[in-house]
């Protein structure tokens, strides 16, 4: 409706003051509560046109706009707004068109082929809660683009190499004593990181011991045998050493089984998997390309460099002195397989703000090699999350594990449930699943509801509440109007999807189809900021006014059989947008609560 207001006012201007203004900007917008209509024209800008004051302006063009559209029921002024009240009968065949999948505005975003970077874990240790906010990020992002028209590539790059890979290895090598998972019982990823953070620890002592000698700690950090054991098994993987390689394999394949596990309780899936051993080597190719075309310098100690001190960044190291790669190296291998590969259109790497100077230097880099993809890379940069008692530190061991994250949220949901749910009465197996769909929803609900760039601290208990602006509560709601379904069909109430335009609606009937009405273009407007907050709140809003709704008004009740049925339709259509909603967010609805 938007755009066909939008297309009477131009109208209106050109007939009645004899103006072209075929390229000028119409602003529409949801008129304010509290004031009476549903959509509010700006009038200011024309009054150049009238030459008159702003109510009587807006005044004609209230009379013309009125005249010309029949769903325009009324219009008032107030100041220089002129607001257009719609009839019952738009607003009754709004929902007709809603309910038979209609669309009222189809998005003029060109449609593309996007590639979406998420998750990309180092094979140190397991997913923890920073990771889950990427996954389920990553997520959303390309389930919003894909329903906004795009074609979406979903990738994962594995950090399977590099110093940090190196660090559990030796550990394990030193301190293992031939333990595995199975031996263990513990879960693959769980065992490796656990590795990880017994170096961490042992070289803290050694780095300690060395300080007490008189050493300085960046010296001390430095000289420290572990890490220089750790720095040679990094240059003995590099040169292809057969044993090294058997051991950094075995452990690897411990944690990609510990990962499967994880993305599979997550419900998170990828088109392809990418490695970083894979692509270091393509890297550093590269590099040595770009050296010798004087793009890249070297420096005495044989370390290759970048110098973007005039682009305002800094000098970039690309290849280490032993002729090792670092991060930014892989991701210039990376980039370009990728582009060759599928040739997306955009390339959207999630990853925490903490990276944001690495992304300007690598889109920087790339222009300097006269890439041509270099300005179809998009870094989302998300803020870290953090718990209520502070930050996470992974070499510490500080930290929340996804999978006993997930444990912890279906346990609550289970109590909860219990306590005052209709899930009991599903047999075990339908009740299981329906509390693990709830423990999912709170916990994806709690972190997509924040807008990605902001930092945000996790709150289990918060997120699991079955009030307020939750997952649990918006599941809570849908499950509601699913028995209200469920009830009709068994009093044998008949609707074929379609209302009378006979209909009389009260104000929070309209108010309902209205904020249905904004759903398509809600996606869309999350899909352009990459933001699936927006499809969050927007559900939350949803189901707050429904709930209103459903308390203040008879639905099966109701005598009046036209009423009914429009009420019944409107459930539907709510439960179905609800639904949608929390598909975007990877969120599933159980149908019983």
């Amino acid at each position: 409706m938007e755009k066909d207001i939008k297309k009477y006012i131009k109208e209106a201007l050109t007939t009645l003051y004899s103006v072209d203004v075929h390229d000028f900007n119409v602003q529409v917008e949801k008129t304010k509560d509290g004031i009476e209509g549903n959509y509010t024209i700006v009038v200011f800008p024309f009054v150049k046109f009238s030459k008159k004051k702003p109510l009587e302006t807006a005044k004609d063009l209230g009379v013309y706009i009125k005249s010309r559209c029949e769903d325009i029921a009324s219009y008032n002024v107030v100041g220089g707004f002129l607001n257009l009240s719609m009839s019952q009968e738009y607003w009754i065949n709004r929902l007709n068109e809603l309910s038979s999948g209609k669309k009222s505005n189809t998005s003029e975003n060109k449609k593309s082929s996007i590639m979406i970077e998420f998750s990309s874990p180092n094979t140190n240790k397991p997913l923890h809660l920073g990771h889950v906010r990427n996954n389920l990020l990553g997520d959303s992002i390309s389930r919003i683009l894909e329903k906004n028209g795009n074609n979406i590539i979903k990738v994962n790059l594995i950090n399977d190499r590099g110093i940090h890979i190196c660090k559990s290895m030796l550990a394990w090598m030193k301190w293992g004593n031939g333990a595995t998972p199975e031996s263990t019982g513990i879960k693959g990823d769980k065992f490796v990181g656990d590795y990880y953070v017994l170096f961490e620890k042992k070289y803290r002592e050694e780095i300690k011991e060395l300080m007490d000698k008189g050493i300085n700690e960046d010296e001390a950090k430095n000289k420290a045998p572990v890490i220089l054991e750790a720095r040679e098994i990094l240059r003995k993987w590099e040169a292809g050493d057969l044993e090294i390689r058997k051991v950094w394999e075995t452990m690897n394949s411990w944690v990609y089984a510990g990962f499967d596990i994880t993305y599979k309780s997550l419900n998170i899936s990828f088109d392809k998997l990418y490695y970083e051993s894979q692509t270091y080597l393509l890297g550093r190719d590269i590099v040595n390309k770009g050296l010798e075309k004087g793009i890249f310098v070297k420096d005495a100690d044989g370390s290759v460099w970048i110098d973007l001190t005039d682009e305002g960044l800094d000098r970039k190291i690309l290849l280490r002195s032993d002729g090792t790669t670092v991060y930014i190296t892989q991701d210039i291998g990376t980039a370009y397989q990728r582009f060759e590969e599928f040739y997306p259109d955009k390339l959207i790497y999630v990853v925490g703000n903490e990276q944001d100077y690495h992304f300007k230097v690598l889109k920087n880099i790339l222009q300097k090699l006269n890439k041509d993809y270099s300005e179809r890379i998009e870094h989302l940069s998300y803020g870290m999350v953090e718990l209520p008692e502070g930050k996470m530190k992974s070499r510490e061991g500080i930290v929340v594990d996804a999978d006993d994250l997930i444990d912890e949220m279906t346990i609550t949901a289970r109590n909860i449930a219990k306590e005052n749910g209709r899930v009991n009465e599903l047999p075990e197996e339908e009740k299981e699943a329906a509390i693990k769909k709830i423990a999912l929803g709170a916990l994806k609900y709690y972190i997509l509801k924040v807008d990605p760039k902001k930092q945000m601290i996790f709150n289990p208990k918060e997120s699991i509440d079955f009030n307020g602006n939750t997952g649990p509560f918006i599941q809570y709601t849908y499950a509601r109007i699913c028995s209200v379904l469920r009830n009709a069909e068994k009093m044998k109430i008949k609707f074929n999807g379609k209302v009378s335009a006979e209909t009389d609606l009260v104000d929070l009937e309209i108010d309902l189809v209205s904020i249905l009405s904004d759903f398509e273009n809600i996606i869309a407007d999350a899909a352009n900021k990459l933001n699936p907050g927006i499809i969050a709140n927007y559900i939350y809003d949803l189901v707050k006014l429904y709930n209103q709704y459903y308390h203040e008004h008879t639905i099966l009740k109701e005598q009046d059989i036209k009423t009914l049925q429009f009420r019944l339709l409107l459930s539907l259509q709510v439960s179905e947008t609800i639904k949608q909603g929390m598909y975007l967010l990877g969120i599933e609805v159980p149908e019983v609560m």
